[in-house]
């Protein structure tokens, strides 16, 4: 148990050690940033559409989702309201398992993350084949709370917290890059937080 705890102390140090992006300030808090109300999910009828340019659409329910090996990362989230959390352990897939079961078509080299009520982010296919980046249902150790994105919850932590959508409901593998929620009313495709990318 000392040892455990050890390892925990000497991963926090290390990531807060890390340098921290430009206009951020860093805090021990994880708000909960939401456009409009936190959907009631009901697990049991909860599912994960795969779809768009792919040679094999799919959907996945909760029982499926299970089925899947999960991983552990830690990793800092940068809100582009310009507060950092510097250590977040979160499990769940990685996002390179729904990769290899979908099989995009060569052409599809973005992709669109729906979510429950409404939401939706863009992002290239690049970036969300990270080691890093996950479909997360734990966080520090709990299950996602539903203002958190429960039961299912993207986390990109190379970019703005923006991108690591809530409570997602279909993944869309596209040959174009088009704005999502908020990158259609002026925030930056991207969302690079060494480079500021904030806006457009």
């Amino acid at each position: 148990m000392f040892n455990k705890l050890n390892k925990i102390k000497n991963i926090k140090k290390n990531i807060i050690s890390e340098e921290i992006p430009p206009g951020q300030f860093v805090t021990e808090k994880f708000p909960a940033l939401t456009f409009g109300e936190i959907p009631n999910i009901d697990i049991e009828k909860w599912k994960l559409k795969i779809t768009g340019n792919i040679n094999y659409p799919f959907t996945l329910n909760w029982t499926d989702i299970q089925k899947y090996k999960m991983i552990k990362t830690t990793t800092p989230f940068h809100c582009i309201t310009q507060w950092s959390r510097m250590v977040n352990h979160w499990e769940g897939i990685p996002f390179k398992k729904i990769y290899e079961l979908a099989k995009p078509k060569p052409e599809a080299i973005y992709v669109m993350i729906h979510s429950y009520g409404g939401y939706s982010t863009n992002l290239d296919l690049q970036t969300l084949l990270e080691e890093n980046v996950i479909l997360a249902h734990i966080h520090d150790g709990s299950i996602l709370s539903p203002e958190h994105g429960y039961p299912l919850r993207l986390v990109v932590p190379d970019r703005y917290g923006w991108k690591s959508a809530k409570w997602i409901s279909k993944i869309e593998f596209t040959n174009n890059n088009l704005p999502g929620f908020w990158e259609s009313r002026g925030y930056h495709m991207n969302g690079d937080y060494w480079k500021e990318e904030r806006f457009s």
